[in-house]
This record gives structure tokens, sequence and C-alpha cells, in this order.
């Protein structure tokens, strides 16, 4: 499934955050239709598997605090749940 626009920012931010070694952005807003938060115009749940030196030393928190960091405009607007995976390239 090719990504929305909103998709497409989520993967530049996050690359131009972490300089991933691998980057996975997944629209899953097909899954929650009808439920709370979801649009019939989709891009509302993501999940995101991001594997990065950045995370090295940090905590499961922490990295995902990161993340939460970088798309703090996406998560207080179009997205309603992100799913966050973050790992090191070694882990």
């Amino acid at each position: 499934m090719q990504l929305g626009q909103v998709g497409q920012t989520i993967t530049e931010k996050l690359t131009k955050a972490f300089t991933p070694h691998s980057l996975e952005v997944i629209d899953e807003s097909h899954l929650h239709a009808g439920h709370s938060g979801a649009r019939p115009e989709g891009e509302t749940h993501f999940r995101v598997k991001v594997q990065s030196e950045a995370f090295q030393g940090k905590s499961l928190v922490q990295r995902h605090r990161m993340v939460n960091e970088v798309l703090a405009e996406e998560l207080d607007g179009p997205v309603h749940a992100l799913a966050i995976s973050a790992s090191t390239p070694a882990s």
C-alpha cells in the first residue's frame, strides 16, 4: 500500500532526524475504520519500525519519546495513534 501525504511526511521526518539503518512506516488506518479517531480519508493510525544508531544506549521509553518529539506536529493533528518499534541495528 502506498503512503499518503501524512505517511510520507512521517517517513521524511524520521529519516532526517535519525538517519535510520532501516525504516518502515505502515498506515494501519483501514484496520481502525469506525473506531475513535478514525477518519474516512484515513491516515490516522500508523506503525513505525525504525532502526538507528541514534537509539544506542537509550531505554525503550527514551526511544519512544525521541520518535514522539520528532512527530509532535502529526500527533497533535492528523495522527490519532502511533505504534513504535525503535531499535539499534545491533538489537
